[in-house]
């Protein structure tokens, strides 16, 4: 499970998987007929040992009542329909563990149940018919640390405070509305918080006005590492993001909110976070319990909780945590991830449509580097909103402070936003949606379309820079609401953006039940557009009234559509696996062998965009008028960089080292090699070489970078070839190794490992040529990393201001597939 404070390429892998690994277990794979038991499950369950895995139960609460419900109800109805739904569909389950003296953990946050047992025991959990999969569990090392530096404090009247809270105006909130968050409980699940810090004492709800200390209903460790169940933070993570939400040391701010209160649970262990802790702190957010987890209060609960953690890619196993914080009317912020800058990046929980997530941007206003883009869940905007995450100072552990970047930094400002929004506006407590609409329409927006969006609303930086100022000024003002229902011939319709222009520009979405609503809108007259793909555009006018609320309800048409077809070749034939969109729309293939593709859409003029798998032909896009079925055939122009270098898809040709090199076992390392002749490479002969663990070979001295950037940057290591630059790992099982065959160098990585996850290796294999030709073959692809969907790939010049980049976080590789580089020309 990766901390998002934390470094780019480690903690990429965190949570892409679904319910998390330990070990394994018995003689023989279970018996399997209903296919419940997951892969990985059943190869741990053939080498003989007893293993701990999830078994997750097909029935899920029906949380209707509790959206509906209002106060602190929504989350008496949520913890009973939960708990209700998970005693009852695991009764039967849970006699049987119990008649074979099983040891598990039922949950009924997520309606699972954590066992321990051999194969035996798995196949008799897989056949029962209350049980829709059984998952491996899985735990992810905590990653390193992205360097920062602090930048200097602002001194705002009596007060001293750090840069990002000057940057959302935040002392505009404390001083024209006197609004600190007061009355509004923030929360996180995290590595814990040293509740005694200066800067954080004081906020604790645990401790009482008369100095006493109760950290029942305050504090859950479900994790069982800290001492007599006294918060403590063995990773220093949770104590920096509590203090970006709340920090005040006497007359120095570090918390954009610190007049709330906090509570706190504990989801991460030493080297990790696991499963079991994350759905423990996950349901006792909904129902906060003693420390020894018993006697829960669902009245307790926190207002907000900040998430700054998660995984690289999509993976649904929280989203009903999520689900029911939201029901619960808890404000779900997350942080969208470090595994930026390439497009695609978000991780989850943070690119779940319910999930409120923050990118990340240095003092400059500029996202970070590292910062993940979207798109996330069925193509939302991800992230939902950008807020400081470079160089944030705040509370660690030992009473202390210091500066880390990451997105974990950048999502508890939003935390604590929606604190002063809350604290300000009483009405908007527990109103989730709402206060997602005005976060969105309040933040300045930055146009940035490079992962997609509009310059409004996009990848980069969602719907803008947070304006903390800007959100709680606009929620004071005078205002109606404006809600109806959109439906397609007669039934609800889900996914229909709703969008209103007159005194302000709003939009939202509709859920399943085809409802929208429209809040703090300024009186006036509004045009009401509703827009959804497939579908006519509707239309109307409506007046909306201050304190009053409005009906609009919507009827939508079927739009008719037309087929496009043709083939995308190159210079070297039919190109398969390109990818063919028409931009702004669900519209997108990939064409198959052949080249060939074919997509239907509703009739328009469209922009198609070819995406070729690699960097070495261009993108290309052109305008499509779609009247009628249309065939298009396209051939793809071949890319050079500025010295001449072009590229090339191979398949075959993997040559492997016979020399081993002395990295095994080692992270972040290099070591120099011996190059059996000169090698051409951007205009000059290379006598040296040096091969780092972390899938590069430079030419101007050792390089041990593991946070890899998109090419070419003018930022060191530079002078390279980037064979598969990510943050790997030489373990017992890998190495490196090299071989002179004829005029070919070649520098081998068997079998490496990812540092985020043992379970995903691959084998690299470079053959670097006397005239400068570097062809790269790839093989054994284990995981979704291993097809480079994190990696960066292509060839850089001494001083990092040419390259050709073949991908970079994109999943261009193929098993026994690989990329050839040739120069222009050697003398």
């Amino acid at each position: 499970m990766s901390v998002h404070g934390w470094s780019g390429r480690a903690l990429t892998a965190a949570l892409a998987l679904a319910l998390l690994s330990i070990a394994a277990p018995a003689q023989a794979a279970p018996a399997d007929p209903g296919g419940k038991v997951a892969p990985d499950l059943r190869a741990q369950l053939t080498s003989g040992r007893t293993t701990t895995f999830w078994a997750v139960l097909r029935d899920k609460a029906d949380l209707g009542p509790a959206r509906r419900a209002a106060g602190k109800e929504r989350n008496a109805r949520v913890y009973r329909a939960k708990t209700e739904l998970a005693a009852r569909s695991q009764a039967g389950l849970r006699a049987m563990l119990k008649a074979r003296k099983a040891s598990f953990t039922p949950y009924w946050i997520a309606n699972t149940v954590r066992v321990t047992g051999d194969a035996d025991l798995a196949a008799a959990v897989a056949a029962r018919p209350e049980v829709s999969r059984v998952l491996a569990d899985k735990v992810v090392p905590l990653p390193k640390a992205i360097p920062a530096s602090a930048l200097p404090a602002v001194r705002n009247g009596t007060q001293t405070l750090e840069w990002n809270l000057d940057k959302i105006h935040t002392p505009r909130v404390w001083d024209e509305f006197a609004d600190r968050g007061e009355g509004i409980v923030v929360a996180n699940v995290d590595t814990g918080v040293q509740w005694d810090h200066p800067a954080l004492a004081a906020g604790y709800r645990g401790r009482a006005a008369d100095g006493t200390v109760n950290h029942d209903y305050s504090w859950f460790d479900p994790t069982g590492l800290c001492a007599d169940g006294v918060p403590c933070d063995n990773a220093g993570h949770g104590t920096h993001t509590m203090g970006t939400m709340v920090g005040l040391d006497g007359d120095h701010a570090y918390g954009v909110a610190p007049g709330a209160k906090w509570i706190a649970a504990k989801g991460c262990e030493t080297n990790g976070c696991s499963t079991a802790s994350l759905l423990a702190a996950g349901q006792w957010i909904v129902a906060p319990t003693d420390r020894a987890g018993n006697n829960p209060r669902p009245d307790l609960a926190p207002d907000v909780v900040n998430n700054s953690w998660g995984g690289w890619g999509f993976d649904p196993w929280y989203s009903q945590i999520v689900d029911a914080w939201v029901a619960a009317g808890i404000f779900p912020a997350f942080s969208n991830g470090n595994a930026g800058p390439g497009c695609a990046s978000a991780g989850s929980p943070g690119n779940y449509t319910a999930a409120y997530a923050s990118g990340a941007y240095d003092s400059a206003g500029t996202v970070a580097s590292f910062s993940s883009r979207g798109s996330g869940q069925d193509g939302t905007i991800k992230p939902n909103i950008a807020a400081p995450g470079v160089d944030v100072l705040s509370s660690v552990p030992g009473g202390g402070y210091a500066s880390l970047s990451g997105t974990s930094m950048a999502s508890p400002h939003t935390a604590a936003t929606v604190a002063l929004l809350w604290s300000a506006v009483p009405a908007l407590r527990r109103d989730v949606a709402t206060t997602r609409q005005v976060l969105d329409v309040t933040a300045e927006d930055v146009d940035d379309t490079s992962c997609g969006g509009t310059a409004a609303d996009n990848n980069v930086y969602g719907e803008g820079r947070l304006d903390a100022y800007a959100a709680v000024a606009g929620a004071r003002q005078p205002s109606g609401t404006l809600a109806g229902t959109v439906t397609a011939e007669g039934t609800p319709a889900a996914g229909v953006t709703v969008a209103v222009s007159g005194p302000v520009s709003r939009q939202s979405t509709t859920g399943a039940d085809g409802a929208y609503r429209l809040a703090l809108l300024p009186p006036g007259t509004y045009q009401i557009t509703a827009t959804k793909y497939g579908f006519r555009n509707a239309t109307g006018t409506v007046e909306v009234k201050a304190g009053e609320s409005e009906r609009f309800d919507i009827a939508l048409e079927q739009a008719p559509t037309a087929t496009l077809s043709g083939t995308i070749t190159d210079a070297q034939g039919p190109v398969s696996d390109a990818t063919v969109a028409l931009t702004n729309t669900p519209a997108t293939t990939s064409t198959d062998s052949e080249g060939r593709f074919r997509l239907t859409a509703p009739v328009g003029r469209y922009e198609l965009t070819i995406t070729p798998p690699g960097g070495c032909d261009a993108v290309q896009t052109r305008t499509v008028d779609l009247s009628e079925d249309t065939t298009l055939n396209i051939r793809l122009a071949r890319r050079w960089d500025a010295y001449g270098y072009s590229c090339a898809r191979t398949t075959g040709g993997y040559v492997e080292g016979t020399d081993r090199v002395e990295l095994s076992n080692s992270d972040d390392a290099s070591a120099e090699l011996q190059l059996p002749f000169p090698v051409w490479f951007y205009g000059r002969y290379q006598q040296q070489a040096w091969v780092s663990s972390n899938g590069q070979i430079t030419f101007s001295g050792p390089e041990t970078a593991y946070n890899n950037v998109a090419i070419p940057d003018p930022l060191p290591p530079n002078n390279a070839i980037s064979a598969f630059w990510d943050d790997l790992y030489v373990d017992e099982e890998a190495g490196i190794y090299t071989a002179t065959v004829g005029d070919r160098f070649v520098v081998e990585w068997r079998n490496i490992r990812f540092y985020a996850d043992a379970s995903q290796r691959l084998s690299i294999s470079a053959e670097i040529s006397r005239d400068g030709t570097i062809a790269l073959h790839y093989r054994g692809l284990q995981g979704a990393l291993a097809s480079g969907g994190s990696a960066t790939i292509g060839i850089e010049n001494v001083d990092g201001t040419d390259g050709l980049q073949y991908t970079f976080g994109a999943s261009a590789l193929t098993d026994g597939g690989g990329v050839t580089f040739r120069p222009p020309s050697v003398p």
